[in-house]
């Protein structure tokens, strides 16, 4: 019996152990589009992750983890987050906290309008990008560095005074997009970036989504901006973490399926799941990623609360 036992205890061990190897590591990098400012994200899910500033954020990241759950994936997700902060501030400010560890992969963004002093003007972000992939390099040469190309703000295109005023709503994504787009061309350390911003102008184009909330919200279309017209609301920061979760594991966000759980807890409906798993696959497609669904994955029935 004590030999039985003994080998039960060693066949845990060795389950557990393996488990653990198999966890990959990541680290959010980012600012409030990160950590869900101004939606019922921001803290949903803050048991899931770690917030290396302890201010119990859930956000994106929360997100994120509660898919790769549901996909049957082991991640350790951690966030590093602070309001209004561009790459320059990470580096400046917060090297301890993304040095902490050698992650396996860091997914981050910068200012929202690639520079604060500048709006539009990528110089700074392909400076300061570079600089971020160096310093995760030399914490982790086999780092996996993804960066987030961000979404246009309403109230820099349809009010007066903005490098974007009077543009169709989709043209601040595409320059944003470009910036990031060429930082992973220059950049070798830049594995890829996550074309949240391009999916956010996909939903618009497919009517999913509406593009002008200054004029209301058409029937059966859903407001991807919070109150104040420049951060995500509920919906677009879940479109923002199933185009990460893609991109990142490349799990089809399909397979997700309308009983997702997160959906379901941050109130969207079925069809309103869906459809932003939809854009989210037809985005990532569009960009040349190959997506898959786990053999073992199978949807939650609907009104599930996540585990």
């Amino acid at each position: 019996m004590k030999y039985r036992a003994a080998m039960v205890l060693l066949l845990l061990s060795s389950s557990v152990a393996q488990a653990a190897a198999q966890e990959k590591t990541l680290l959010f990098i980012g600012n409030s589009f990160t950590f869900a400012y101004g939606s019922a994200a921001w803290f949903w899910g803050a048991a899931r992750v770690t917030d290396l500033n302890g201010q119990n954020v859930g956000g994106v990241p929360a997100l994120f983890e509660a898919f790769t759950e549901q996909a049957g994936l082991a991640w350790d997700v951690s966030l590093e987050t602070h309001p209004g902060a561009d790459f320059a501030f990470h580096l400046r400010e917060k090297q301890v906290e993304i040095t902490s560890q050698p992650w396996d992969v860091v997914v981050a963004h910068s200012y929202s309008t690639l520079d604060a002093e500048a709006p539009g003007d990528s110089r700074n972000l392909l400076r300061t990008g570079e600089e971020l992939a160096g310093l995760l390099q030399r914490t982790n040469p086999d780092v996996i560095f993804y960066v987030t190309a961000t979404w246009s703000r309403p109230d820099l295109t349809y009010r007066p005074g903005s490098h974007w005023s009077g543009k169709p709503i989709e043209q601040m994504a595409l320059d944003v997009s470009e910036g990031y787009e060429q930082l992973a061309r220059e950049v070798p350390g830049v594995a890829a970036v996550n074309p949240v911003g391009k999916a956010f102008n996909r939903a618009i184009r497919t009517g999913v989504a509406d593009g002008n909330p200054y004029d209301g919200i058409d029937v059966n279309k859903i407001d991807l901006w919070t109150w104040d017209h420049y951060h995500g609301s509920s919906y677009g920061y879940y479109l923002e973490a199933l185009v990460v979760f893609g991109n990142v594991t490349g799990v089809d966000p399909l397979a997700l399926g309308d009983g997702e759980c997160a959906a379901f807890e941050l109130g969207l409906s079925r069809a309103q799941a869906v459809a932003l798993q939809q854009v989210a696959h037809d985005e990532l497609a569009a960009a040349g990623v190959a997506l898959r669904t786990p053999k073992a994955m199978t949807p939650l029935p609907w009104a599930t609360p996540c585990g």
